[in-house]
């Protein structure tokens, strides 16, 4: 049996269906073929008849049918319980099951992180899992969590947090002693609220971190450090803003080369430089946001992800498996004896 990560996804799960998972498919085995394996779970004829359409029959693919699907509006618990035989919760099953290494949906976001809760459960030392997402920035681009697993956190959860962060940024974007920040209203010790003033003291005493301080909004778009950590919901309302401003400069750069010849002609030049522009603020790039914390290998993408999402997701999650990030995160935060309740 090959030894490539074996990486499963909710075919059903995102706003555009099984099609865009097949072109993702076909787009990552043509940019690292041989190095991963993909079982798509949904709905069996849609998902072969994409598979079809994309020339895709020949690639390494597996199909395991579910008659259900969880909807974006469908309250997150109560879907997951009523559904048994979704897409979502027998993808979790098989990465239970160790059938697969790693899953990723790009489905309904609270249904997909309460399957994994319930069917994974977490890292043994870990007390909340989180959502961690990658700004790009003026740097090399800066990782923030929560971006939505927890609205509500006690101290100890950030520093959990932080070092969960500093080795997703050690094994998956090669930085070898990540800057972790704390995000608050001002750099000083006395600014923030009181989840702020005493999640500091705890992130000062981590031996295994290399902890800055705190740092502002500004900091996550400047790239003065690798690693912030915040609560869910401050970090969400963070995610969310950046990609409307990354929305908002595309629409303006194209609105603005529209208005007269002259800069449309400075296009056919500037073309190149533009592609990497986009290519740098285009979320699709990154494809996926890792919930690091639970005892499997999870991986959440936007409803709205394309192949190119898809495709990045594919190469993200083959990275996180052949690093083995999840037995560095054990190993770090039991060595720093960090635990909450």
């Amino acid at each position: 049996m090959s030894s490539a990560p074996h990486i499963g996804i909710d075919a059903m799960g995102g706003d555009h269906g099984p099609a865009v998972i097949a072109a993702g498919i076909v787009l990552a085995s043509r940019e690292m073929p041989g190095r991963f394996r993909v079982t798509l779970v949904g709905d069996e004829t849609e998902i072969r008849a994409a598979l079809k359409r994309e020339h895709a029959e020949g690639l390494p693919i597996e199909v395991v049918h579910a008659p259900e699907r969880i909807e974006m509006a469908e309250k997150a618990a109560a879907a997951v319980r009523r559904k048994s035989r979704s897409s979502l919760v027998v993808l979790t099953q098989l990465h239970k099951e160790g059938k697969l290494d790693a899953i990723f949906s790009a489905g309904n976001t609270g249904a997909f992180v309460a399957t994994a809760l319930l069917g994974l459960g977490r890292l043994e030392p870990v007390s909340r899992p989180a959502l961690a997402a990658f700004f790009p920035n003026a740097g090399e681009g800066t990782v923030v969590l929560d971006v939505g697993a927890n609205a509500e956190c006690k101290p100890a959860y950030l520093t959990q947090f932080a070092h969960m962060g500093s080795v997703y940024a050690r094994y998956l974007l090669g930085r070898s002693d990540p800057r972790v920040g704390l995000l608050s209203i001002g750099e000083e010790d006395n600014k923030g609220n009181t989840l702020v003033q005493e999640a500091l003291p705890l992130l000062r005493r981590s031996q295994h971190l290399n902890f800055i301080g705190n740092v502002e909004g500004r900091d996550v778009f400047r790239g003065t450090c690798d690693v912030v950590v915040t609560d869910g919901f401050t970090g969400n309302v963070v995610l969310k803003t950046a990609e409307s401003v990354a929305g908002l400069l595309t629409h303006m750069i194209r609105d603005e080369l529209r208005r007269d010849w002259l800069a449309r002609l400075g296009v056919v030049f500037m073309g190149p430089a533009l592609r990497r522009l986009r290519n740098r603020i285009d979320w699709e790039e990154h494809g996926a946001a890792p919930l690091l914390g639970v005892n499997g290998v999870c991986f959440v993408g936007h409803g709205s992800s394309g192949p190119r999402a898809f495709r990045s997701a594919i190469r993200t999650a083959t990275a996180f498996v052949e690093q083995r990030v999840n037995e560095h995160i054990r190993e770090e935060i039991q060595a720093d004896h960090v635990t909450a309740a």
